[in-house]
């Protein structure tokens, strides 16, 4: 499943972690996993449950808890801190500014969840023993001035989603034919591309182009985007299916 050693070895260090407090009876959780690692961790234990710090993280911290103890309780104090970032310019800084501010400051990736913009405020997921050190230290992102206070969980913000619905028809529920549909694509090119790795659903690489899809699926093809089946309508007077689906912008 891992796709280099690097993910094999956080897999194994995950996987380590939550499996010994089970045994314990102690509550566990790890640093910030990306979509894709988040869904080889599932796999691997699926008792495991994730956190970002707010409802729809795409980032979020694989956990484990005893029956004796709430997520609610554990995380109201627990592993995840969000910081509010304050700025004087509205719509000045972007999410790449300040991801690369974070990283000039010396933080790793995996300390760091979701970045959420609000015109002049910005609401960052950190990992709670970081937090201390980048409300002291995190006083920049490019030429901007940051001002940063940590903030209850519970008064945090997510960034609006932006999806653009689409209606579609396949001749089949086809991991090819959805792709092809949505992006315009040859059915021909997108199961190149397929075969290649570069097709994702649910944020796990599937190689198959004739993989059957589900209402609910996240697909992503590298280098055409991304989308979300939203709605299977059935099908057309062409015994075509009819598709609703949302592409990210």
């Amino acid at each position: 499943m891992a796709e280099s050693e690097e993910e094999r070895l956080l897999l194994t260090r995950l996987c380590e972690r939550l499996e010994r407090a089970q045994q314990r009876g102690i509550p566990a959780s790890t640093s910030f996993l990306s979509p894709r690692e988040q869904a080889l961790a599932h796999k691997l234990l699926p008792e495991s449950r994730f956190y970002g710090g707010i409802e729809g993280a795409e980032r979020a911290v694989a956990f484990w808890l005893p029956d004796y103890l709430t997520a609610e309780d554990y995380f109201s104090d627990g592993p995840i801190a969000c910081l509010r970032a304050s700025f004087y310019e509205e719509d000045s800084l972007t999410h790449r500014d300040l991801l690369g501010a974070l990283m000039g400051a010396g933080i790793r990736r995996d300390v760091v969840g979701d970045i959420c913009l609000h015109g002049r405020t910005c609401d960052i997921f950190v990992l709670s023993e970081m937090a201390r050190y980048l409300t002291d230290n995190l006083t920049q992102a490019g030429r901007h001035h940051l001002y940063l206070e940590r903030i209850p969980l519970s008064e945090a913000v997510k960034s609006a989603q932006k999806l653009r619905q689409q209606r579609v028809t396949v001749a089949s529920l086809r991991l090819d034919a959805v792709l092809s549909a949505a992006f315009h694509l040859s059915r021909g090119s997108t199961s190149e591309a397929i075969s290649a790795g570069r097709a994702c659903i649910n944020s796990l690489t599937c190689l198959k182009p004739d993989r059957c899809l589900s209402e609910g699926d996240e697909l992503s093809l590298r280098g055409s985007g991304k989308l979300r089946i939203l709605t299977v309508h059935g099908e057309t007077r062409k015994n075509r299916l009819a598709l609703t689906v949302g592409i990210y912008e």
